[in-house]
């Protein structure tokens, strides 16, 4: 709603502009309102204010009275209800055959009277933060995960183990087996640290749930190098989309072997190539095509 200071000072602008020889419509256009709000603004002596606010009403007929307000807290704070929430008490009020007032309704009452609070004798539910990792630099944060390479025939696979860091999207370290393991992948970070040198630098190493990412030795290898572990969360399918998105680059590069590798020697050789050309030649769009 406009002020009443506005409406006047709208007025004698509209005013001074059609003494000028302005069109009244246009003047109030430049003022985005419209030529009937204007008229009814000056259609008494003076400007007044906006009357909406003091216009009566009429109560509305579904509006609660103060007694089945009473009745909606007596109910609800009665021994039988009084650990019970409104989603639980107005279907069991239905049971009965009593129909006091909606879900919503039982809910707005006990806010209004500051009793909207959690009920029964169970821990008050708390919203946990999804923890977030940032790469200022690189191996701060490192992503891994397993894929499967397709095999010379139907059903059977090679698995391919990858690290890559978060920060440069480089590859750190990959290895390519015929079975998934946790100590696979346990002698792969160790590798792979040895070879960036960071034993005494704190590092991330984020992964999917998996069965070889949780593994015991695998958790064991982390906890003695110092390397904190960190996952997706359940039932989140991009919580490790970087590796995903160079799992993508890889199967659809023009020379991948569509028809699968004959030899795990072969599929190896393949990686070695691609791992190469994705480190030194390949423009990330993550890294602005640099």
């Amino acid at each position: 709603m406009i002020s009443l200071p506005d409406r006047r000072h709208a007025v004698e602008l509209i005013e001074e502009a059609v003494a000028a020889g302005a069109r009244q419509r246009k003047a109030c256009k430049i003022l985005a309102i419209s030529a009937r709000t204007y008229q009814r603004w000056t259609q008494e002596v003076t400007v007044v204010s906006d009357r909406r606010p003091e216009a009566l009403r009429p109560v509305p007929a579904n509006k609660l009275s103060t007694p089945e307000r009473e009745e909606i807290l007596k109910v609800a704070n009665s021994p039988v209800f009084c650990s019970l929430p409104p989603s639980q008490i107005v279907p069991a009020l239905a049971d009965q055959g009593c129909y006091l007032a909606s879900e919503s309704t039982f809910y707005r009452v006990l806010r209004e009277a500051e009793q909207q609070h959690h009920r029964g004798r169970s821990e008050v539910p708390r919203r946990r933060v999804p923890s977030t990792h940032c790469a200022a630099g690189p191996n701060q944060v490192w992503c891994w995960d397993i894929t499967w390479l397709p095999g010379p025939v139907r059903g059977l696979f090679y698995y391919l183990y990858l690290i890559m860091d978060l920060y440069s999207r480089k590859i750190i370290a990959w290895e390519i087996h015929e079975y998934e393991a946790s100590d696979r992948a346990a002698q792969l970070i160790h590798k792979a640290c040895l070879s960036e040198g960071i034993a005494t630098q704190p590092l991330v190493l984020h992964s999917d749930n998996g069965s070889p990412m949780k593994g015991a030795s695998m958790l064991e290898m982390l906890r003695q190098l110092g390397v904190t572990s960190s996952f997706s969360r359940p039932r989140v399918s991009n919580d490790n989309a970087y590796v995903e998105s160079l799992f993508r680059t890889c199967k659809y590069r023009p020379d991948y072997p569509i028809n699968g590798f004959t030899t795990l020697d072969e599929a190896r050789v393949w990686v070695l190539s691609f791992s190469r050309w994705y480190n030194t030649e390949h423009k990330h769009s993550g890294l602005k095509f640099t």
